[in-house]
């Protein structure tokens, strides 16, 4: 049993494209805006996948945020680009988004939650139930494989 992996080869998924961390993504829509800057407020809609453990959810994007309105902004997850508030992954597919894109990744454990905690770094479930499929996850000691699924949509950008 070499390293943590058990022998397993990394998923290479062939319409993605890899960067040097690992990170693996896809732009399901492009976006026609600007990039976000280092220190302004990315404001993001989010979905989060288990992939090497039955592909569970543990957050959904498109849900209804907060009762009955539309577009309700301050609900969606807002981060500050290039100030380590989320895990290593999200920053790299977010920083090199266009404003309105939606982007699909794929992330190893190594750019993922640090230490197996979503506590510390973002982007956290909003749900109970989400916080405890991740948890599972992340906690596991066993041979589960760590590698999680995100789709993310860049919303806005508001300037520092």
């Amino acid at each position: 049993l070499r390293g943590k992996d058990y022998g397993k080869s990394r998923m290479k998924y062939p319409d993605y494209t890899e960067t040097e961390s690992g990170l693996q993504y896809k732009d399901l829509r492009e976006g026609s805006g600007p990039t976000p800057q280092p220190g302004e407020l990315a404001v993001v809609d989010w979905a989060g996948f288990t992939i090497g453990y039955y592909g569970r959810i543990f957050e959904a994007r498109n849900k209804p945020k907060g009762g009955s309105f539309e577009g309700n902004e301050k609900d969606f997850f807002r981060f500050h680009v290039g100030r380590d508030e989320v895990i290593p992954a999200f920053e790299e597919a977010v920083a090199s988004m266009k404003l309105g894109g939606v982007r699909r990744i794929v992330v190893p454990p190594e750019i993922g939650y640090p230490d197996g905690n979503f506590n510390k770094q973002g982007p956290k479930p909003t749900t109970f139930s989400g916080q405890r499929a991740l948890d599972f996850v992340l906690k596991n000691q066993g041979l589960i494989d760590k590698t999680l699924l995100f789709d993310i949509e860049l919303l806005k950008i508001i300037p520092s």
